[in-house]
């Protein structure tokens, strides 16, 4: 009889080889939120659908009240690709500060490039499917904790989906919905 973690392992392997026989996710999404005015810059970003051996999936929630919009929506963690990382490096740097989280990444689900009118911003997202190892103390920047008050949510794929549906409520939400239910309807395809 097999105990749990060897359960857990194979698991993971079926999801890493559901990845790996997948066409990589591309998707090109435009800005009907914001006018278009002009795009002064690329910004390549890493992103994570995170899940742990429960099969729940974790997100950031946003709570912003700044010159852009006041809003509240959830989305993945992640951010910027700095000069001379690498898109795992940067991942695995951006999970850590924004969850307080160490992961194992398990593969690549694809590519969104998307538009940030308002910033005048063309945003290119990395998307990894990683598996929770552990979760420690976050390290998130003033601005983080101070304008956009990030929190770490645990959801079940269901409350996820209802969660970026309630946030379409402002322009980010939409915006940040349009982006990610894609992914995470891909996830729950490759782990079904």
């Amino acid at each position: 009889m097999r105990d749990g973690t060897e359960r857990q392992q194979e698991v993971e392997r079926t999801w890493q080889e559901k990845l790996q026989q997948a066409p990589e996710l591309y998707i090109e999404l435009a800005d009907a939120e914001w006018p278009l005015t002009y795009v002064d810059h690329d910004r390549e970003i890493v992103r994570a659908i995170v899940l742990d051996g429960e099969g729940y999936f974790y997100f950031t929630r946003v709570d912003r009240d700044d010159e852009i919009e006041r809003a509240a929506y959830i989305e993945t963690s992640g951010g910027g690709i700095e000069k001379g990382e690498d898109e795992r490096t940067a991942l695995m740097r951006e999970l850590q500060e924004e969850l307080g989280a160490t992961v194992e990444v398990l593969g690549k689900i694809g590519v969104v490039s998307d538009y940030y009118h308002v910033v005048h911003r063309h945003n290119i997202n990395h998307y990894y499917l990683c598996r929770a190892i552990s979760f420690g103390e976050k390290h998130l920047t003033q601005e983080e904790i101070e304008c956009t008050h990030i929190k770490t949510l645990r959801l079940s794929y269901e409350e996820a989906v209802r969660a970026y549906e309630e946030g379409r409520g402002s322009k980010l939400g939409r915006l940040v919905a349009n982006r990610e239910l894609p992914v995470l309807r891909r996830v729950k395809e490759l782990l079904d």
